[in-house]
């Protein structure tokens, strides 16, 4: 963990993860979170408890308080960390909510590989881990 008060763990190896995490960095309050690139490391553990391999599956980040979430819990701290997006982030702690939203993100999980193989023959080829594997992560 760094001085900030978030990490966000992401690949940036990937064309749609990179695009992504580009547009929640030009976002106020970016500026105070540690972004990290894991496909820019080759270390088997990039936190403690979290495997190279985990977080290029899943989103994670991790704060002082929370330890290192992945899924809808890390996408709840991100939103919560930018002016822009907290009233997402404070609804996401309301009973059922994240669990919903969990349940939404493994769906996306489902088909991320192949909208990840569509976006990287638009922005060309690259090494994106993810984006070359068949089924869900």
């Amino acid at each position: 963990m760094s001085d900030r008060d978030l990490t966000v763990y992401f690949d940036g190896a990937c064309p749609l993860c990179r695009r992504e995490v580009a547009f929640y960095q030009r976002q106020q309050g970016a500026d105070r979170i540690e972004w990290r690139d894991i496909s820019l490391t080759n270390a088997e553990d990039v936190a403690p408890g979290l495997s190279r391999a985990a977080a290029l599956r899943r989103f994670h980040a991790s704060t002082p308080d929370t330890g290192t979430v992945s899924g809808a819990a890390a996408f709840a701290e991100l939103w919560l960390a930018l002016p822009r997006f907290a009233p997402a982030g404070r609804m996401m702690r309301l009973p059922g909510i994240r669990h919903v939203l969990d349940v939404a993100y493994s769906g996306y999980l489902l088909v991320r590989p192949s909208l990840q193989r569509l976006f990287r023959s638009r922005a060309g080829p690259d090494d994106c881990e993810v984006c070359n594997r068949d089924g869900p992560s």
